[in-house]
Order: C-alpha cells, then structure tokens, then sequence
C-alpha cells in the first residue's frame, strides 16, 4: 500500500469519504471540546508515532490541569493510522464522522499526513499536522493552492534539505556527494531532489543516486556501486528501521565516508540496527534538541521526564507542540467554530515553540530553525541551529 500514489489516495479519499463524512462538524458540549489526535502507533514507523502521542498527551494534560479551554476540558479522541495512507483516511473518517470532533492533531509521515488532509479538507475540520515535512501536506499538488484547513508545526523539506545541503558543503568539506533515495516515499523522493539541486548550486557534484525500497534487507548491491565512485559523503533522507540497515552494511563494505540523513532517522531503533560504532560519522538535520536550551524547552524537558521517565525526542517535542498549537488557537478563536478556528491558526505569529518562537507562514507552515545532530558512540550529540 506504500507504493500507491498518494495523490491516488488522496483523491480516493476525498469521494469515498466526503460523501460519508462531510458536513459532520465538531463539538463542544458541556462536558468538552473533543479533539482528534491521529498517529502511528502500530506498523513500521511507530516509534515515532508513539513519542509524538506522548508529547501531546503531556502537553493536552497540562492544558486541561490549567483550566482547559474556553472554559471547557479538551476530550481526546485517540485513533491510530498505523503508519499507512489508507489507515490514515479510515481514523480521520472515524474522529470526524463517529467522534464529531472540533479540530484534529498528530501525524509524523507525510505520505499518511498528505492522504488524511485530503479527509480534513473535504470536511472542512481543522487539521494540525505535528512532524510531516513533504510540501503536499498543505499544497494541493494538482493545483498548487494552499488548503485551506490543512497546518503544521514543522519546517518543511525545502527548508531542511537545503540546510543539508549546506552542512554537507561547509561542515562536511564535500565537495562529491551520492543519494540513496527511497523510491516508495514521498518524503524520501522530496528530500532528495531538493539536496540535489542545492548541493549542485553550492559548487557540489552529486556522482551517483541510486533507489531502494521499504523493507528492503540486502543494500550490498547499491552500495557497493556508490562506493565505485568514490563520494566524499552519503545522503540517504530514509526512515529510520531501513537507514539503520544500510549505514551497517555500508561499513561491513569499508565504506568509512560520513554519511548525512534527515528527521526520519531520529530514533534509538536505528543505531540498535546499526550498532554505535558503525553509526559514527553520521549526521541529520532534525527538529529539535534538548541541547538547545530555551525556558520553554527546559520547561517541556522537566515535564516530559517526570511524566514518562525518560528525555524527550524530537517527536516527542512536535507532538507537543503541535498540541499546544491547536490549543492556542481554539483559544484565540474564542470559538469552536472550524473556520474561525481556521482563521486564527493562519494568523499565528510569535507561538512559543519548544525551539523557540515561530510562526505559521502564508502556506500553513512553520518558520522554525533546523538542529544539526551526530552520532557519536550511539548518543546524539547537537552541533548546532539554522535558523530561517
């Protein structure tokens, strides 16, 4: 189902669901406002899934503790997309249709965020989208308007790329580069064009590209043509479960060159696959760290650690955000009317992210910085922020 087209899905989603679904507004009884919150929580992507439901959690938890909003507790309706498009049309169709509710969060895949805003825009419910970096999540492809319904909390991949690009360049001292592209992702297949092209325009060569496919086991092959041609680094803009494979193959074939990757690769799963030696040398471009100190980061930190335990991952600080996001708005809008909800959320400046202060931008999305982060003995170790 990954390999389909999402703009496939999403065009299957809006007439196979509007007609069941829309004009199903929200709610706001008496006893609260119910809000979605859709994420991966089974399937191959759950790890990030899971850390960005419990980051919302956290952050809908203290906001109900503070008074809830507009008077009223937030009502949480959990459903999960189990990382698939398909799944992420039927929970959207299921928190707006069964659940009635005013506005919904969560996502961190943007093939599954793409494929359920296409649900949020038929139905005309705010959507708040938590780590989903493709340009299609809030720009219909087709047209290339704006939805209207659709937001998120995160920078996009025109943004990241770019700062990829250029820490390859600068920070790396690469002046060869070669692509492995996951061909069955929208995320991937973004991510790469847009390093491509500005890693050609800083002065780079980019000397091979070549394709996998999720779930994929064996990369000896392609990579043993990357290392033919000798680049002085590798950019794979993968998931996590498939780039913790390749990076320890790719030293079992005396590939020692660093390798470059993307938000996708924020999780402890990969360097269990990889194994902390063979992940040195390795760098992403990522949302967030705990390193880049802020009060408000400090704050979500001390909160996160004493509710679950542990220290929070970048995940786990979208969902966060995300929730506050929505949140905010519902408050600005002083109402739980969807298009004043809508309204406000286009009109967000100065929100006080994990990161720092952001915005929303005329297409729905974040202005936010971009943390640099390596490997190093199998701990991340931040490097630094690129802000916009």
């Amino acid at each position: 189902m990954k390999r389909l087209s999402v703009a496939g899905l999403a065009a299957l989603a809006i007439i196979v669901l509007a007609g069941l679904v829309a004009g199903c507004g929200g709610t706001a009884n008496n006893k609260g406002i119910k809000i979605g919150m859709v994420y991966e929580l089974t399937g191959n992507t759950a790890s990030y899934g899971t850390s960005a439901a419990n980051g919302a959690k956290l952050a809908f938890k203290e906001i109900n503790a503070a008074g809830g909003v507009l008077g009223k507790q937030l009502d949480i309706i959990t459903a999960d997309n189990k990382g698939e498009p398909s799944e992420s049309t039927n929970a959207m169709a299921k928190v707006i249709s069964q659940d009635k509710v005013v506005a919904v969060t969560g996502f961190t895949v943007s093939s599954c965020g793409i494929a359920a805003s296409a649900v949020a825009e038929a139905n005309k419910i705010p959507f708040v989208a938590a780590a989903t970096v493709n340009p299609k999540v809030t720009v219909d492809e087709r047209t290339g308007k704006v939805k209207d319904y659709t937001f998120r909390a995160c920078f996009i991949d025109s943004f990241q790329g770019k700062v990829g690009a250029d820490f390859a360049l600068k920070g790396l001292k690469a002046r060869k580069a070669a692509v492995m592209v996951d061909n069955s992702s929208d995320y991937s297949k973004g991510l790469a064009e847009i390093f491509r092209g500005a890693f050609a325009a800083g002065g780079g060569q980019i000397v091979a590209q070549e394709a996998y496919l999720q779930k994929d086991q064996d990369y000896k092959p392609i990579l043993t043509k990357l290392k033919a041609q000798n680049p002085d680094m590798i950019y794979i803009p993968g998931y996590y479960e498939d780039v913790g494979k390749i990076i320890k193959q790719a030293r079992e074939l005396g590939i020692a060159a660093p390798i470059l990757g993307a938000d996708a690769w924020d999780s402890p799963k990969l360097v269990e696959l990889s194994g902390p030696q063979a992940a040195n040398n390795t760098y992403f471009t990522n949302f967030y760290s705990t390193e880049d100190k802020n009060p408000a980061s400090n704050k979500f930190v001390e909160a996160y650690k004493k509710e679950y335990g542990q220290i929070p991952d970048s995940m786990a600080a979208m969902g966060y955000d995300a929730a506050n996001l929505l949140a905010d708005a519902i408050k600005r809008a002083n109402s739980t009317d969807a298009n004043i909800i809508r309204e406000a959320l286009a009109a967000t400046k100065n929100f006080k992210s994990v990161s720092g202060e952001m915005n929303l931008n005329a297409t729905h999305d974040a202005v936010r910085g971009v943390v640099i982060l390596e490997l190093k003995d199998g701990k991340q170790v931040y490097k630094q922020t690129i802000k916009p």
